[in-house]
């Protein structure tokens, strides 16, 4: 009998030696789980924080940059405006040219243009006003003094513009009116108005 109880004894004591091993495993299995799981949270919550503070320098980036590009765009909107102020302050300087420039200004730049000097002269109300069939006699006289027709002769049309002419042969017309020729120098025009105005 007493044989039965040793051997109940040592089972009994190998298996609570193995319940502690077991246990001890488990528990080793459950720790390292438990910190393995902990680093990936770890990992995790770093890459995370990383991802969001590179989003948030991006998103800061691009929100500097639009309000950049917006200041950019308006300061260039407000140069524009000031730029064709000026333009339009020109155009009107030369509509209010008094009678005797005005007349000078057409004879000269018709003399100087490479015409044949038969063109019908198509001018603004004003322009017909001050053009006297004198004044005409004097235009063609210089066109034959340079080797050219001298047969300019004012056109029956009337046209809607500031000042100065068109001259128009055959439905072909060379626009000599104060819109055309500022437009035609409005690049050049706007880069001396904006060095003057913003340098």
């Amino acid at each position: 009998m007493s044989n039965i109880n040793n051997l109940v004894n040592k089972i009994l004591d190998e298996a609570n030696a193995k319940k502690d091993e077991i246990l001890k495993s488990a528990h080793e299995e459950k720790e390292n789980i438990i910190n393995k799981k902990v680093q990936e949270a770890k990992s995790l919550e770093k890459s995370i924080i990383e991802k969001s503070e590179m989003e948030s320098v991006t998103r800061k980036s691009r929100i500097i940059s639009n309000a950049e590009l917006k200041v950019r765009n308006e300061k260039l909107e407000a140069k524009q405006i000031m730029i064709s102020r000026v333009l339009d302050e020109a155009l009107e300087k030369l509509a209010i040219m008094d009678s005797m420039e005005y007349i000078n200004y057409i004879k000269n730049r018709i003399s100087a243009l490479d015409i044949i000097g038969d063109e019908n002269l198509i001018l603004n109300s004003k322009g017909k006003s001050l053009l006297s069939n004198e004044v005409i006699q004097e235009i063609n006289q210089s066109l034959v003094a340079k080797g050219k027709k001298g047969n300019i002769r004012i056109s029956s049309e009337d046209r809607e513009f500031k000042g100065g002419f068109i001259l128009e042969k055959n439905g072909i017309e060379i626009n000599n009116t104060f819109e055309a020729l500022i437009n035609s120098m409005k690049d050049e025009l706007e880069y001396e108005i904006a060095r003057v105005l913003f340098n």
